[in-house]
């Protein structure tokens, strides 16, 4: 993923994440109480946010360093798409595989985070 890429999709996942967010404590109000779901619904909506803006500020950092930072979008974007999306589906449906999934994007999102780390131990600053 390079850095437009990675920006735009930083700012689809923060934008639909706000879209989310009001659409799950409005219109899907009363289907997340019936499920008893809507705590699951907020962690869903919180860490798609989360994960949107440090796409953002992954997108920004690829255009200041010469490091490799595709990686980390990748990883960001993988475990959103996992860790929120089988959230949501949880949320919404009575498909309770689906939480499988979500340990495997929580770690893709660590790993973005590693590698983030890993990438700031390196970086060197130039004069």
């Amino acid at each position: 993923m390079n850095k437009k890429q990675t920006l735009i999709f930083g700012a689809l996942l923060a934008g639909l994440g706000v879209a989310l967010g009001a659409v799950g404590a409005h219109a899907l109000k009363d289907v997340l109480i019936q499920n008893n779901r809507t705590d699951v619904f907020e962690t869903a909506v919180k860490y798609q946010l989360y994960h949107g803006l440090a796409m953002l500020v992954v997108g920004v950092l690829a255009g200041t360093t010469k490091s490799n930072l595709n990686r980390v979008g990748v990883l960001f974007l993988s475990g959103v798409l996992l860790f929120s999306g089988s959230l949501y589906t949880l949320s919404l449906t009575s498909i309770k595989w689906i939480a499988y999934a979500t340990p495997v994007g929580g770690v893709l999102m660590i790993g973005g985070w590693v590698l983030l780390l890993v990438h700031f131990f390196k970086y060197k600053e130039q004069d």
